[in-house]
Parts: C-alpha cells; structure tokens; sequence
C-alpha cells in the first residue's frame, strides 16, 4: 500500500505534461517533371519550415516523359513527416511522393570515395579494412589510396569510421539512392 502512495504522491497536480514523440528517419521518393527550378521548390519547402534533409540524391530518370527522381532522408516526429509529404504533394511539378520506410521494404544504397594517407603499416592496413568491406582501389600513389565503398549509411559510416585513425584526406559521398523491393500489385 505504501508504494502507491508514493506514486500517487509523485505525480503532478498538473497531468503528465508533453508527451515526448518519437523522431524517426524516412526515405522519400519524389518523381517530378524535370524542369528548371522543381529541385529549389523542393529545398525552399524543407528551409522555409525548418526541416532538415540528411540526405538528398536527384537525377533523370525517364528522358521520353521527361522525368526525375528526387531521394531524400529526412527526419521528425509522424506529424512533421506527415506534413512534409503533404506539402510536397502540393507543389506542381511533384507527380508522386512515396514514403518508402512506411509503405514496405525497400533497397537503399550511397557510394562514397574516401582517399586515405599513409605509408607503411598504415596502408597495409588501409587495404586491410577495405577488404573487408569490399571497397575497390579506385586510385593509389605512393602516399595515399582513394577507395569506392557502397553500400547502406550505416555501412559507410562504419568504414569511414575505422579509416579516420589511418588518415583520411577526403571524403565524397552521394546521398541515398532508394527503391521500393518487389513489383506493385495491381489493386
């Protein structure tokens, strides 16, 4: 009986206060009409309300029907993702928005050149770490290597990550690129 009244006497005579929600990372797929200007609709919609875009990939994707493909991770609570595909649905140039982390599983993948300094054990072990993680020697001289490394964020992270001690001189990296798995059913 004594530890509910002290949980009783715990809470406050005002509520329970602000729930806290939940930020979560989304990987939208935007197909737009590849014109001049669609790409900084797009950016002044996330600046203009504070929204931030962690990653971001744009190319054409249909010549004939003259078409783009805008890959974006972004994050915020359900709210604010729920707004973001909303207000990017109303931009004209926007065919279609799909959230891809919702609407089932997807494939997603970014390449990264990293160029890594370093001379004796460092490179041996530079080569090393690059085995591991199937990265290609894309460019060596006698002081440094320039590795390509694909594969998920998190996988490129990590590998930049344990080349960072060994030395990096320069990191370049694309951005997402993602796509639903499977074929769409007709409904």
């Amino acid at each position: 009986m004594t530890t509910n009244t002290a949980a009783t006497a715990a809470k406050s005579v005002y509520g329970t206060g602000p729930v806290e929600e939940l930020i979560a990372v989304h990987t939208l797929a935007v197909l737009v009409d590849n014109e001049p200007g669609v790409l900084a609709k797009v950016i002044g919609l996330f600046s203009g309300r504070g929204y931030n875009i962690e990653s971001l990939t744009v190319a054409e994707t249909d010549h004939d029907k003259n078409l783009s493909r805008i890959t974006l991770v972004c994050s915020g609570t359900a709210v604010v993702i729920e707004q973001i595909k909303n207000q990017l649905g109303r931009i004209v140039p926007v065919r279609d928005v799909h959230d891809l982390t919702i609407e089932g599983s997807f494939v997603s993948r970014e390449l990264a050149l990293v160029k890594v300094s370093g001379v004796g054990e460092h490179r041996i072990e530079a080569l090393r770490i690059a085995d591991i993680f199937r990265a290609r020697v894309v460019d060596s001289t006698l002081s440094s290597f320039l590795f390509e490394v694909t594969g998920t964020t998190e996988k490129i992270d990590a590998f930049i990550n344990l080349m960072r001690p060994l030395g990096i001189e320069d990191i370049s990296r694309t951005g997402v690129a993602a796509m639903a798995r499977g074929t769409k059913e007709a409904a």
